[in-house]
């Protein structure tokens, strides 16, 4: 008996086996079928970036391409977000799939066809505006990603909601906006999402190849504002001050010992960076006040603890130490968590991101410090998140200029692979036997 369930088992197995293979083989003629499209699609959101919270026009053009596929669409979610529902001809799970659309306030210095010209107010500057990370590249995808899946609609396992998120880098002062945001609109419910997958494109990955990474993936991340107050003086009577610029100097240094002396980097990596100091106007005056500004990082809820413990403690106790007083505000105007990649969900959907790119151009990748809002979406639904090779062949990693730089660059025969990965993904979880 037992031996005849196993060879029933197998035969189902192999059977959704086959029927996987035969759909990946179509996904990749039918997206290769749109790679002039998504990279035309790319370069229009790259010409005209919009900032955080107005992704007007850029939703606008979302919102009517799926619109034209027949998909059903909602719009205005978290100010400027389009959600796309596709519901598949036969019963099955809520897959959702995510995209981010906003730009950022970079000028871009590369000298291509369609460079961003754009201008705009930020923080009362007028500043560059440009897709400096890639979300103009996550855009185009996924609306090649709809293209595919609404072509194949009657033949879906279950539901496929599109996320078009705005704010993912933050929301401007005094906004909520972001994946936050979204969540809290109920972007994950009517219909309630099982799972969530996206991606980011990786300048410094070499294209054609996916990185990924099970469980802390991506760095949970607050911002923190040190305000240190002593006693003003003239600058050539320094006695007659408590001088907060001392005493922010030796916050600051102190500050790097939290990771090198309290976190053990063995297990995971911390973040303590300052990035901002301000304090006094004039040469021969010592100021009354100043203000620091900056980031820690962190992979789980302990070193969360402890690093932020740890940096109220020295910056009050040093200015304690010092006659002065520190206040901290810690998280200061953000907070993420860490993008955790659902360990089971990542072993389970290894194979159909291999399947996209070739066994060998799949690889384990080191745990990033940055971080991704996509984190608000996984603390309610499983989910995976994964990066997309964007640097030239034969590029250098080191070399290649980083996300948020004036220089970013994305070499565009990548795209086709991220549709591919993410149709995989989408497809494979609805056929596998817990997901009906």
């Amino acid at each position: 008996m037992k031996k005849l369930l196993l060879l029933a088992l197998t035969a189902v197995s192999l059977s959704v086996s086959a029927q996987n293979s035969a759909s990946n083989k179509a996904i990749s003629a039918k997206a290769d079928a749109l790679q002039d499209k998504i990279i035309a699609w790319r370069r229009d959101f790259h010409e005209h970036p919009e900032l955080g919270n107005r992704e007007v026009r850029t939703s606008g053009i979302i919102a009517k391409h799926l619109k034209s596929l027949g998909i059903e669409v909602q719009t205005g979610i978290a100010t400027t977000g389009v959600v796309g529902i596709l519901k598949g001809g036969k019963p099955g799970p809520v897959v959702a799939l995510r995209a981010d659309m906003d730009a950022l306030p970079v000028t871009e210095r590369v000298p291509l066809p369609f460079a961003s010209k754009v201008k705009t107010q930020y923080n009362g500057n007028e500043v560059g505006v440009m897709h400096a990370c890639g979300h103009d590249s996550h855009m185009a995808i996924l609306m090649g990603v709809a293209e595919v899946l609404a072509g194949m609609q009657k033949d879906l396992r279950g539901t496929v909601k599109f996320i078009f998120q705005p704010a993912e880098e933050g929301a401007p002062a005094g906004e909520k906006g972001g994946a936050e945001q979204m969540v809290k609109e109920g972007v994950l419910e009517n219909p309630k999402v099982d799972v969530i997958f996206g991606l980011h494109i990786n300048s410094q990955t070499e294209v054609g190849k996916i990185v990924y990474r099970p469980g802390g993936t991506m760095a949970g991340v607050s911002d923190l504002q040190i305000t240190v107050k002593g006693r003003s003086a003239h600058g050539a009577y320094p006695w007659s001050s408590i001088d907060p610029v001392v005493v922010s100097a030796q916050i600051i240094s102190s500050l790097q010992s939290i990771v090198s002396r309290n976190v053990n980097v063995t297990e995971n990596p911390a973040v303590v960076t300052i990035g901002v100091i301000q304090g006094g106007s004039r040469f021969n005056i010592i100021p009354e006040s100043v203000k620091m500004q900056g980031t820690v990082r962190y992979f789980t809820e302990y070193d969360e603890k402890l690093v932020t413990d740890n940096v109220r403690r020295i910056a009050t106790k040093t200015a304690e130490a010092y006659g002065a007083t520190a206040e901290v505000m810690l998280p200061y105007s953000n907070h993420y968590p860490v993008t955790f990649n659902d360990v089971a969900l990542t072993a389970k959907m290894l194979p159909s991101l291999e399947a996209a790119a070739g066994k060998e151009n799949v690889m384990l990748r080191p745990p990033v410090t940055g971080a991704e809002d996509f984190s608000f979406f996984q603390q309610k639904v499983p989910g995976l998140f994964f990066f997309l090779g964007g640097m030239p062949k034969g590029g250098n990693s080191i070399t290649a200029p980083s996300h948020h730089t004036p220089d970013f660059y994305l070499d565009e025969s990548g795209f086709t692979l991220g549709v591919k990965a993410l149709c995989n993904l989408t497809l494979d979880y609805m056929a596998s036997p817990k997901s009906k």
